[in-house]
């Protein structure tokens, strides 16, 4: 993923407005099909076996397709059809933008090229982890799980900020937290707003946004669970044994934002594209 999402840059260049971007999104939303939706509309799997898929993704790292072959849904050959076809219909956010005459085609190769190049020096991709912090590897697994997870079962499009240590954590309005311990002891913190919070909801497990506030939370932490579960399990194979405590929601106060003086805390900024931001916080006891 770029530095920076494209529609962001041309908002900074003062190209495009932002509700132009949150139309293009929008547009981009309905024309664009998850490989699930697509398998069903090509009649290449029941409504059962898609929720049984996706329901084997929390439990094991595997793209919806990959998963599909696995349980002897689909074949490899079908996957690559329905791949193709997905990169078909595939509308870009440039072509959204066009197609909503927020700008022209012309302007748009010309924004698109510069783009491009600052992407050349932007970062690699890889999650970096300052050097001081005691098995980094295996938090890196806990970054990056958060990251598929939130892509594959809640669908949300973003872009991951710097990896920074900080000694508060930053106040906002919900928090989900889980306790690991045995190998390590530390803990996996996600902020959110509530926008934040009900999109995870309503994509997790098929829940309404406007749901009761308990069903919402219940299921923010079910989804926070998988993360933490799938995560747990890879680095189980790395011969780092942990074990959790059941995923809860709290608030972020004066008493539990600072972070511990035997401890090293890390943020992930995730931003999301419609504008709301998400935390991950991993804060680690330190080794004596």
């Amino acid at each position: 993923m770029a530095a920076r999402f494209f529609g962001q840059f041309l908002i900074e260049k003062k190209v495009i407005s932002g509700l132009n971007l949150i139309r293009a999104i929008e547009l981009q939303e309905k024309s664009n099909h998850r490989f699930g939706d697509l398998v069903l509309e090509m009649g290449l799997m029941t409504e059962k076996q898609i929720y049984l898929t996706h329901r084997a993704q929390r439990h094991e790292d595997l793209q919806f397709g990959d998963m599909a072959v696995k349980l002897g849904f689909l074949t490899s050959a079908q996957v690559k059809h329905v791949l193709d076809n997905q990169q078909q219909r595939h509308l870009y956010i440039g072509e959204a933008l066009v197609k909503i005459g927020a700008v022209t085609p012309e302007k748009l190769e010309v924004y698109l090229a510069e783009f491009k190049q600052i992407g050349k020096t932007g970062d690699s991709g890889e999650i970096e982890i300052p050097e001081c912090v005691p098995h980094r590897e295996i938090w890196r697994i806990f970054a990056d799980m958060t990251f598929k997870m939130l892509t594959r079962i809640a669908g949300a499009t973003f872009r991951i900020g710097s990896c920074s240590p900080i000694r508060t954590i930053p106040p906002a309005p919900l928090a989900y937290e889980v306790e690991l311990t045995d190998a390590t002891t530390a803990r996996y913190v996600l902020t959110m707003s509530d926008e934040s919070q009900k999109l995870i909801a309503a994509t997790t497990l098929k829940k309404k946004t406007n749901a009761p506030a308990e069903d919402i939370e219940t299921t923010v932490c079910k989804f926070v669970n998988i993360i933490c579960g799938n995560a747990i399990s890879q680095a189980a194979k790395q011969a780092f044994n942990m074990t959790s405590r059941p995923a809860f929601a709290c608030e972020i106060n004066d008493d539990n934002r600072t972070i511990p003086d035997d401890s090293i805390a890390l943020l992930f900024p995730i931003y999301l594209s419609d504008g709301n931001e998400l935390n991950l916080i991993l804060v680690i006891k330190e080794e004596t």
